[in-house]
């Protein structure tokens, strides 16, 4: 019998898209656009990316500091794109809950940085293992230049394996569908 391995982190999936290009669909995706959310990195490897946007006329509110939703925005897609890049084909990920806490109000350019550790993927293939769904939480926070905390916010993710998913409510599966009998018109 062969040793299990040490790190059970998973080999990641061919990526669909690479990071460089993701990195650009998303700083001219028209939501970011809008509110002059930059991504300024994602890494190769999908395990971290850096999020900035400046204070603008298109992301400020009624008394001048950066709108809740662009700030919440800024975060939003990230984690479970990078954990859809870090696991093996055949894996369900969906954003299912989030949480926004406002610290400070944000003046001037903010930014986020938001990464996936070994820690989380052991986690994740982990509690997914034998077929089970997980949620992983995932924390960010906003911060300014200076580096004071504008806002934390609080993802969970959901992460389950498509094989053992189970169907959508009024989803039958072929198979259990009444088929005709040969000879007879079909009703």
């Amino acid at each position: 019998m062969s040793a299990a391995p040490a790190n059970p982190v998973p080999t990641p999936m061919p990526y669909r898209v690479p990071a460089w290009l993701l990195r650009l669909a998303m700083n001219l995706w028209p939501p970011f656009l809008g509110a002059r959310i930059h991504v300024a990195r994602i890494a190769a490897d999908f395990r971290e990316v850096e999020v900035e946007m400046p204070l603008r006329l298109t992301n400020r509110n009624n008394v001048g500091t950066h709108f809740g939703g662009s700030l919440y925005a800024m975060t939003d897609p990230f984690f479970a794109l990078m954990v859809l890049n870090n696991l093996p084909p055949g894996m369900l990920v969906w954003d299912r809950a989030a949480t926004i806490e406002y610290v400070a109000p944000g003046r001037g350019r903010v930014r986020s940085t938001m990464r996936l550790t070994d820690a989380d993927l052991e986690s994740i293939v982990r509690m997914t293992a034998g077929g089970a769904k997980h949620l992983h939480v995932f924390k960010a926070e906003v911060v300014d230049h200076e580096g004071l905390v504008i806002a934390r916010v609080e993802k969970i993710v959901y992460i389950r394996s498509r094989s053992t998913a189970e169907p959508r409510a009024g989803q039958a599966s072929v198979a259990a569908a009444p088929q005709p009998q040969p000879g007879r018109a079909a009703s």
